[in-house]
């Protein structure tokens, strides 16, 4: 059975070069894609066309860089915005629950490493590993593995246990909250301010602001945000702002 790899990443050369030597394999076939939107769009393609990817190999600093801004002539669509690479692994566990990503990696990073497996990863890969590394990686993950380097599995480990940690800590405290305050609290996670919170809860000014004090006080922070990185770590989500 041939596997259909496709290799993401916004630096030309390398992406060229990887996809051409994954080519010379027999039983593998293989697409490229320069960014996170252009990806999204050959994973959709593909699916139309019953031809999907197995695994998609994703450059961790993907839309990292300096992306040089150019006068967009009138009436010129609007520019695509930059997906960098541990959100479009997180947007293909949502989207493509059958594909296996694997990201691609220019330097040992637990902190990003542990980020990538939490979004959705079954593999950190270096960048300069061998062909026969890769392959053997991008197998292994169809079989439901996951692969990380050796010298990074302690450091990985440990971030994992201390985003558990936070994130049991920032339950808690979400839970303190009356469920008023809670949905003040998605409110703020969606980017409103008072007046919008004030529009869609039925509130005054005054009282919002006061629940938003109580929420800021409950959670222990100073601010609006601290208190959005609070909830999300605690996984609450932004409420729904289309007007019912």
């Amino acid at each position: 059975m041939r596997t259909r790899v496709l290799v993401v990443d916004d630096h030309r050369i390398f992406a060229e070069s990887l996809a051409a030597a994954l080519a010379a394999e027999p039983d593998v076939d293989v697409g490229a894609a320069g960014s996170g939107p252009a990806a999204l769009r050959s994973l959709e393609r593909a699916a139309t066309e019953k031809r999907p990817f197995d695994v998609v190999l994703v450059d961790a600093d993907l839309g990292v860089g300096p992306v040089p801004r150019q006068p967009r002539p009138q009436g010129a669509p609007a520019a695509e915005e930059p997906l960098d690479g541990i959100s479009l692994v997180g947007g293909l566990r949502a989207t493509q629950p059958g594909v296996r990503t694997v990201v691609l990696a220019e330097r040992d990073d637990p902190r990003r490493a542990a980020l990538a497996l939490q979004a959705g990863a079954s593999g950190w890969v270096a960048k300069d590993c061998s062909l026969s590394r890769l392959l053997t990686v991008v197998r292994g993950v169809l079989r439901d593995e996951t692969h990380l380097p050796p010298a990074l599995l302690t450091g990985v480990l440990r971030e994992l246990t201390a985003a558990r940690r936070h994130r049991t800590e920032s339950e808690r405290l979400v839970e303190s909250l009356t469920p008023r305050e809670r949905e003040v609290l998605r409110c703020m996670v969606a980017g409103l301010g008072r007046k919008a919170v004030a529009d869609r809860l039925y509130l005054s000014p005054h009282t919002v602001r006061t629940h938003m004090q109580n929420v800021l006080g409950k959670l222990g922070v100073h601010s609006t945000l601290a208190a959005v990185a609070l909830a999300r770590r605690a996984g609450v989500g932004p409420v729904d702002q289309r007007v019912g």
